[in-house]
């Protein structure tokens, strides 16, 4: 249990994808105005991590809550990672580290355990901080899963602490979801809950005032505030985003110029790429589809490189891949830097069984995944690329971080010791999540496509991480009642 001084909050939700994460990552940053404050969740089910500093691999979510706290992210954070990796399997990461690939049921069967560590990190937060802003899970109320359930039901129960309930009305259904949640919680948690939130509305928030007010009077709950629909620009938080990235073409400023994303089956990390959909069309293509005529083409990270590998096979996208070489450029960030190479050698770590796999061919490189063991580090590298896409940056500095097992051998590095490059400098492969997080990275891409396109770029006048956090914290402070909040912070 946490200190005694250290004061608590809990958002849940009615379902997936309601907006919990951008709830907390408001109220962090305008929290951390009077307290000290930490984010906490206690289970994350994400394809999206972040490594900090000391090495440990968290869901991405509460490392941004961290950063807009004004703290640096850490493990206890985020006790549990669930990483899905296909066939009802996911990798569990406990306090950063990889702990084992489990099926659901097999995960359950420990769930006493896992919880014992859930109340270490939050014993641990309670010590540090004033404040632990928390956050649940999916729909709170899964009634299936109360006896096993650590991150909502389980995190109320631990700590005791005034919840906000939050609500999507984009996808209709949002009255009768949140007072069906009310009426399912267990009776120990339902007077917890003490205001709710309704989130992601377009319109006129008068519109909704008739059925507000009778929501109130049939809970007893205050409505805390109607958030408005917003595009984002802080990272997202969970798995669910990518499939409104595969439907849709996101579009930046430079609307000439399409940037191809290979949506792969276990596609993770998909937040490298979301810089990017401010500058250009980013288009995400699934591998039965046809790759079209791309600016250019990036295969992204994967929670399996050998299982995407044969499917983009299977597919016939690598085929269509290769047709584009000499082309346009043609980036692989990790698992996909792994794949353009000439060989990969399993021993049984990624897919089961010891076995030789040709990759694309496009790198001279080969990767030899020889033990379950995660690089998992923050680094900071120099470009040393030859080529015509980082002529004008060579020397400079990057920052990136790593998450992946295997090793790679290259004769031609791309950053650092890392990466690779072609003999024309337009194939690209690197270990660096978060390499379009930087601005001369970027730039020099979009000047290099622009020019083939004979279109004209301006370098963007990038919102900073800063800046962001701040607009979201307006946003967040205008339309919810943050007296009421204050006042269920202090147990008034």
């Amino acid at each position: 249990m946490t200190g005694k001084s250290t004061k608590k909050l809990l958002v849940l939700g009615t379902a997936s994808d309601v907006g919990k994460s951008i709830m907390v990552t408001g109220l962090c940053k305008i929290l951390s105005e009077k307290y000290r404050v930490a984010p906490f969740k206690a289970q994350n089910m994400s394809l999206n991590s972040w490594i900090t500093k000391d090495g440990k691999e968290i869901g991405i979510a509460q490392a941004v809550q961290a950063k807009a706290a004004g703290v640096d992210p850490t493990a206890d954070m985020n006790p549990v990672l669930l990483k899905p990796k296909g066939d009802r399997t996911s990798q569990v990461i406990i306090l950063g580290e990889p702990f084992a690939d489990k099926s659901a049921g097999n995960y359950y069967d420990s769930i006493s355990e896992t919880m014992e560590v859930v109340r270490g990190a939050l014993d641990r937060l309670g010590e540090k901080y004033d404040l632990i802003v928390m956050e649940g899970a999916g729909g709170a109320a899964e009634i299936n899963l109360y006896d096993r359930d650590i991150v909502n039901v389980g995190t109320a129960r631990l700590t005791q602490a005034p919840i906000i309930l939050v609500g999507n009305i984009e996808s209709g259904g949002v009255f009768a979801s949140l007072y069906g949640t009310v009426a399912l919680l267990p009776e120990d948690i339902r007077g917890n809950i003490k205001g709710f939130v309704i989130n992601k509305f377009r319109g006129d928030p008068a519109i909704l005032e008739p059925g507000l007010r009778q929501l109130e009077e049939m809970t007893g709950i205050p409505v805390l505030g109607v958030l408005p629909y917003y595009k984002l620009k802080i990272p997202s938080e969970d798995s669910m985003a990518i499939y409104s990235k595969s439907r849709n073409t996101s579009s930046g400023c430079l609307n000439d110029v399409e940037i191809v994303v290979i949506r792969l089956p276990r596609i993770s990390n998909f937040t490298d790429f979301e810089p990017l959909e401010r500058l250009a069309k980013v288009r995400y293509v699934e591998l039965h589809e046809d790759l079209g005529t791309p600016d250019c083409i990036i295969i992204p990270g994967t929670k399996n490189t050998i299982s995407d590998l044969l499917d983009l096979k299977a597919s016939g996208m690598d085929k269509q891949i290769q047709k584009m070489y000499g082309k346009v450029p043609i980036f692989g960030i990790c698992g996909g830097y792994q794949m353009l190479g000439k060989t990969l050698h399993d021993s049984g770590i990624e897919n089961g069984r010891e076995a030789d796999y040709e990759g694309l061919g496009l790198l001279d490189v080969e990767t030899a995944f020889g033990e379950y063991k995660k690089t998992t580090t923050q680094v900071k590298k120099k470009v040393v690329a030859e080529g015509p896409i980082f002529r004008h940056i060579k020397g400079e500095e990057v920052w990136g971080y790593e998450i992946h097992m295997g090793k790679t051998m290259t004769l031609r590095t791309a950053f650092g010791d890392d990466g690779s490059i072609d003999e024309t400098g337009t194939v690209v492969g690197t270990y660096l999540h978060g390499l379009f997080d930087n601005s001369n990275i970027r730039t020099a891409l979009m000047i290099y496509l622009a020019e083939k396109k004979g279109v004209e770029f301006h370098p963007e006048e990038a919102t900073t991480e800063e800046e962001a956090y701040n607009e979201l914290a307006d946003i967040v402070r205008s339309c919810l009642d943050m007296d009421k909040i204050y006042a269920m912070i202090e147990g008034n």
